[in-house]
């Protein structure tokens, strides 16, 4: 038994129905995938791999990098999907902290990876976004049969990385019941069927595009338009193609900017989709004059996928994230005493059920912080529940900041900062903006007499961590804001630079 493989993956084998529908034109079939998938299981077995070991792959988004993944679910091996923009320096935390046993990576990137890779005791395999590479390659002269190993509901399947308090990541350990039960509830939650194609344009190294997307496209034995990154003119192209789209609120802002996507282009659409950041009051009500259709918002984050979302059918409501899902508590609790409170007002959101994680990879202390012993997961969101039951997300208790659907823990950026010649201290935070939900600010202070290069700190940045983590904007300040303890005061500052990039 294999639960998450034999539903998502085995249950299609044999099956000539379109899958993936490629930027080429190419259609893969569900059972070309599954032959593919195959031959990759092989290759991980042959490297050495058993159950349980963990692979981390850092690769461009490819139909090869998602039969990786339906690899690793049939050989029992731990997935560990990297953002593409994380450097060498971070790659090395993740590799060395999971015990990955073999890592797979861009070819261009094999020079400098492979000495990093092979001193923390692991091997290496590529694999390119135009799907050639070592992996693919050993692949070609595998057989199209493998024994999937046996695994539990409660075997881990992945671990996705996601920011720590003190600028180092935690792995989230997710089992195979966590993924499965979450694309069970979303595909009945959402109506999904096999006739629905999936506009699918999102990255697939994190939860929005490989845990929601794919998974629930998988159970539900439809296809996906398998696109390697967001590009307006494609989607625009190929949208009368789909009958759903999953997407953050950049995808929805910038074809809301285009002419071309109106009504007639989207009348044949079934639902849309947003996630990841908060989408603006503003964008649902421009979304649903220009097409007739209301945009569901949902809310969930890495350690338990989905929590709520919007009804599929009844009111979708600007501004909050709807109901939570079949299965899933939530409660609002207060922050100091973990007491619940009533119904309107805002305290922390607790989440609880099948979907939630199992904790954090070796990080005891972390997991009994955050998860209670009763099984509440404690969110870090600061929200509020109407009477209708409706959830509406206010804040983060946790400086995290959501950046186009990314996670940016500030402590990590300031690291970098504070080490920088003429810089005293920093405080980085999350200011709105029109297309990313919000973007990075950092508010530095020159250390005394000494006046800190604003693009010496810039270059600093990008050669430490992944762009997406760059701040956009750097403000020089005599002095941080704190309160009569000592500890800086990031509401005055977010409410001072707020807006920063009001236009966008």
């Amino acid at each position: 038994m294999n639960p998450l493989y034999d539903r998502l993956f085995g249950a299609h084998e044999g099956k000539s129905t379109p899958f993936l529908l490629l930027p080429s034109g190419r259609v893969l079939t569900h059972d070309d995938f599954l032959r593919m998938a195959v031959r990759f299981a092989h290759v991980l077995s042959d490297a050495g791999l058993r159950p349980g070991d963990r692979l981390a792959a850092q690769v461009e988004k490819s139909a090869q990098a998602l039969a990786l993944y339906a690899a690793c679910v049939q050989a029992g091996v731990v997935f560990l999907p990297l953002n593409t923009a994380y450097t060498r320096d971070e790659l090395a935390y993740f590799i060395e902290n999971s015990g990955a046993r073999l890592v797979v990576a861009d070819n261009a990137k094999e020079a400098d990876l492979r000495p990093m890779v092979e001193g923390l005791d692991a091997r290496m395999l590529t694999l390119n976004g135009d799907g050639t590479g070592s992996l693919p390659e050993a692949a070609d002269r595998q057989a199209e049969t493998f024994p999937t190993a046996e695994r539990s509901a409660d075997d881990l399947a992945a671990f996705l990385y996601t920011s720590g308090t003190t600028g180092r990541s935690k792995g989230a350990m997710l089992t195979q019941a966590n993924l499965l039960s979450n694309a069970e509830t979303l595909v009945e939650y959402w109506r999904y069927t096999p006739d629905d194609v999936l506009m699918h344009a999102l990255p697939i190294f994190h939860t929005h595009g490989l845990f929601v997307a794919s998974n629930v496209t998988l159970l539900a034995g439809g296809a996906m338009i398998f696109l390697p990154k967001f590009d307006l003119d494609t989607i625009i192209a190929r949208l009368p193609e789909a009958t759903t789209m999953m997407g953050v609120p950049t995808f929805y802002t910038r074809l809301l900017d285009d002419d071309r996507f109106n009504r007639d282009l989207t009348q044949h659409m079934r639902l849309f989709i947003s996630g990841s950041a908060p989408l603006l009051a503003e964008t649902h009500i421009r979304f649903e004059e220009r097409t007739g259709h209301r945009i569901l918002e949902r809310y969930g984050m890495t350690e338990t996928n989905m929590n709520t979302s919007n009804p599929y059918e009844g009111e979708r409501r600007a501004g909050t994230v709807g109901f939570p899902l079949p299965g899933v508590e939530l409660k609002v609790t207060d922050p100091d005493t973990g007491a619940e409170l009533p119904r309107g007002e805002v305290g922390q959101i607790e989440v609880r059920g099948p979907n939630v994680f199992k904790g954090y990879w070796q990080m005891p202390e972390k997991t009994a912080a955050e998860l209670r012993a009763d099984g509440f997961f404690i969110t870090g969101d600061l929200g509020v529940q109407d009477d209708e039951g409706y959830v509406t997300i206010v804040g983060r208790n946790k400086d995290l900041i959501i950046s186009g659907g990314y996670n940016i823990y500030p402590k990590e950026i300031e690291l970098v900062l504070d080490d920088q010649p003429g810089v005293m201290e920093s405080a980085v935070i999350g200011v709105p903006h029109k297309d990313f939900g919000e973007t990075v600010l950092a508010v530095v202070v020159a250390g005394a007499g000494s006046a800190p290069d604003l693009d010496q700190l810039q270059s600093a940045c990008a050669k430490q961590l992944a762009r997406f983590k760059h701040p956009r904007k750097i403000v020089l300040v005599d002095a941080l804001p704190r309160n009569t303890m000592g500890k800086v005061q990031k509401n005055l500052l977010r409410d001072e630079y707020q807006n920063a990039f009001a236009e966008g």
